[in-house]
């Protein structure tokens, strides 16, 4: 297989018409190459505002990415100033980042008091006895359903498949068994 040519360009003008000009997806030689002449640069500069490896990595993403789009669009109306450009929306993105984070900040301060009086739900220890003694008494039908659903975490519809039924069906026969279950589990291991 014959590796495709890249195409140079000389100038930053011939790179954004290049991109500007050409159907999305058609100027892939131009994008690689303004992807490769001005991502490095994206990154460091979200490294030195963001202090972060992988934060600036999604900046550069994220300015590279909006600087094809644009082209694409028709937004840029000097071509020769193509650099000047993606280093305004570098700092247009870095302002907008900023300000998400004072907002989040902001909220986090603003509703912490509320967060902080959640209390932690303490885990219910079951009775593994009693529950398999209300299993064993249910009808043979509800219980091979909850087992195939709880236990072995089939969909209604496989537990259908396999007990020749409707998934609709399943679903009544698992809610009618629940409800025998919990009520058997509440009245001490017995099914009424």
């Amino acid at each position: 297989m014959v590796a495709p040519l890249m195409t140079t360009f000389a100038t930053e003008a011939e790179l954004a018409r290049c991109i500007a000009q050409s159907a999305p997806g058609c100027a892939t030689d131009a994008e690689t190459t303004l992807y490769r002449r001005y991502a490095p640069r994206a990154r460091l500069f979200g490294l030195r505002h963001l202090r972060d490896a992988q934060a600036a990595a999604d900046f550069m993403q994220q300015v590279m990415l909006m600087t094809i789009e644009q082209l694409r669009c028709g937004k840029l109306k000097d071509p020769d100033k193509l650099g000047s450009f993606i280093f305004g929306l570098c700092r247009m993105v870095m302002l907008e980042l900023r300000r998400g984070g004072a907002r989040r900040k902001g909220i986090l301060e603003r509703y912490q008091s509320h967060l902080a009086t959640v209390d932690p739900v303490e885990p219910v220890a079951l009775d593994g006895d009693r529950v398999a003694r209300c299993l064993e008494g249910l009808p043979e039908r509800e219980r091979a359903v909850l087992i195939m659903t709880f236990y072995e975490e089939r969909p209604a519809q496989d537990v259908a498949a396999i007990l020749g039924l409707t998934p609709g069906n399943v679903r009544v026969i698992r809610h009618r068994g629940l409800i025998r279950l919990r009520q058997c589990m509440a009245g001490g291991g017995s099914l009424p």
